[in-house]
């Protein structure tokens, strides 16, 4: 294995990792926007205001993508294992 090999494989890991991250970050900034800006037009500094919607919109989120989540970390796990005998050379 070179390191070549080494490095494609740490860059699809972190691909991977950013894939499945990014939907659930960006809803939740997204609404942590939007309730940040209701609060500061109308004054109101509740701390639960702005943490039970960013919780309601990642459950949602991960609701509609969860299954596509856990099958692409699925495919990259078993072109993980695959690889192993070849690393094993």
């Amino acid at each position: 294995m070179s390191i070549g090999d080494v490095t494609s494989l740490l860059r699809e890991g972190i691909l991977e990792v950013l894939l499945l991250a990014a939907p659930l970050l960006i809803s939740a900034l997204v609404v942590g926007l939007v309730v940040a800006i209701f609060q500061a037009t109308t004054s109101i500094q509740e701390q639960t205001l702005t943490f039970v919607p960013k919780v309601v919109a990642i459950l949602l989120v991960l609701g509609f993508l969860g299954g596509w989540m856990f099958s692409s970390l699925g495919d990259y796990t078993v072109r993980l294992f695959q690889m192993i005998p070849a690393m094993a050379r």
